[in-house]
């Protein structure tokens, strides 16, 4: 992990004070980006989600799909983790947190927007960072690359179902029209088109001219993403100095949530007798969350100013150095797991 990346928590919250201060002095350069829709879809942030997304998609190969049948038992731990526990366990600690124990210390009328993003956040597998936790894990990169790869397959059809059956259970109403064009606009068709680039780079150079584009658009992706901030606290910052204690609250489950579904994933693999270098990375992966697609989603349907839209990018502010713990507790019980 390089330097920008190990210290992406102080950037995003770097990012978050740079909005509140800007939407504070220039309100109206913030509201004249927020007008700029088509069909609820905000145009600007359109642009910088697909830029934070298809260098990401970029690195997918689906023919790693291939070999998910020597790694049949870490996949099917994973891909239980991802789409059988962790949205339902999440929707069960939102409802647990954020709409029971915390509501007296939250605005009445976000509670359930703010139990929508969690939701939204917990709905789709991680697709880029885990290839580092892989990394830092020792893990075994045909595994990792297999495993996002069906889960990217998963979730082009189980992302919007799942989203509108947990949000339906929570009583919160779904705009099905919206979920379905963010699905197609954040999903569908940067998959579509980052596996079409990566094609034509392979056939125009090979490795070697994917591995440079690669390298060339890792920083665009992350600038994409601290732009996204800005503007996302630029419409958040009033009701954010005037409710500080919410992004704290709003941690809780998320954190509890990261720690459960990574810990099951591991202890299942170890009684599944996978090798410490596939179950590694199938703790991350099933406890690391695509937050790019929950932000995006998350104002396509709820709006820039929502709890929702503030929720998913709580999860981006604990997610490395959350998943950094889990990488360490990981690497300190090689020796303990390898002797079961």
């Amino acid at each position: 992990m390089g330097t920008f990346e190990r210290y992406l928590t102080l950037w995003v919250a770097l990012c978050i004070v740079a909005g509140i201060a800007l939407g504070a002095v220039l309100p109206g350069p913030f509201q004249a980006l927020g007008r700029l829709e088509v069909a609820q879809v905000n145009i600007p942030v359109a642009l910088l989600i697909w830029a934070m997304i298809i260098p990401m998609l970029l690195r997918v190969d689906f023919a790693a799909m291939g070999q998910v049948a020597r790694h049949w038992r870490g996949i099917a731990v994973t891909v239980g983790i991802n789409w059988l526990v962790k949205p339902f366990s999440m929707a069960l600690l939102g409802w647990l947190f954020i709409g029971w124990l915390f509501r007296p210390w939250l605005p009445a009328g976000q509670v359930d927007s703010y139990i929508a993003g969690l939701i939204l956040l917990a709905a789709a597998p991680c697709t880029a960072m885990v290839f580092v936790w892989s990394r830092l894990t020792d893990g075994d990169a045909n595994f990792t690359l297999s495993q996002v790869a069906l889960n990217d397959a998963i979730m082009l059809v189980a992302f919007a179902p799942v989203v509108g059956l947990l949000l339906g259970l929570s009583a919160i109403t779904v705009p099905w029209d919206t979920l379905l064009l963010s699905v197609g606009l954040y999903i569908v068709l940067p998959l579509a088109a980052a596996q079409a680039w990566r094609r034509s780079l392979l056939a125009s150079g090979g490795e070697a001219s994917l591995g440079r584009t690669l390298r060339a658009l890792h920083p665009v992706s992350l600038v994409a993403l601290l732009a996204t901030l800005v503007l996302l606290f630029g419409f958040q910052g009033e009701q954010i100095l005037a409710q500080p204690l919410v992004i704290l609250l709003l941690a809780v489950p998320i954190l509890i949530q990261v720690y459960l579904n990574a810990g099951l994933a591991y202890l299942l693999n170890r009684q599944c007798g996978s090798a410490h270098s596939v179950a590694g990375p199938s703790a991350l992966i099933g406890a690391s969350n695509f937050f790019e697609l929950a932000v995006a989603v998350a104002i396509g349907l709820y709006g820039f100013e929502s709890g929702a839209a503030l929720a998913t990018v709580v999860g981006v502010l604990v997610e490395v150095p959350v998943m950094l713990s889990v990488v360490h507790i990981v690497m300190r019980t090689k020796g303990w797991y390898e002797r079961g």
